[in-house]
């Protein structure tokens, strides 16, 4: 058995065709603080950066590389999910929409119940979700 805790820490990673357009959504957007970035000296390296809240255990790391070329492959249920305990503002979705996401319809209808979810500039679908979440 692994020795994990509430306390372990989680990297969420995937690749990005736009890291500025994450940036834009992820940061302006949502809130996310810029943990760490890294713009790659050359093709050979990779392009990074790791949004999350300052001394959260998670973190979400989107890496680019022009060498090799990794498109996201999203599905419509890829879903990074934050439970808010409350509403979603219209001026949230707005604000949203206006640093590059886009409002969609969920796959699974109870999101939709639920919350709104978005897709990001790779296609990831974010929900932002008025419940609560308790362990």
């Amino acid at each position: 058995m692994l020795p994990l805790t509430t306390q372990t820490r989680i990297r969420l990673a995937r690749p990005s065709l736009d890291l500025a357009a994450a940036e834009r959504f992820y940061g302006q957007g949502l809130g996310l603080s810029v943990l760490y970035k890294h713009t790659a000296a050359s093709d050979a390296e990779f392009s990074l950066l790791m949004l999350g809240l300052p001394g959260a255990t998670w973190h979400l790391e989107l890496t680019h590389s022009a060498q090799h070329r990794v498109a996201p492959t999203p599905s419509a249920d890829d879903l990074l999910v934050l439970y808010l305990s409350q509403g979603v503002p219209e001026s949230a979705v707005k604000h949203l929409e206006a640093c590059g996401g886009v409002q969609v319809a969920a796959l699974n209808p109870y999101w939709d119940d639920w919350g709104v979810t978005f897709e990001d500039p790779d296609g990831y679908r974010l929900v932002l979700c008025r419940r609560d979440w308790s362990a």
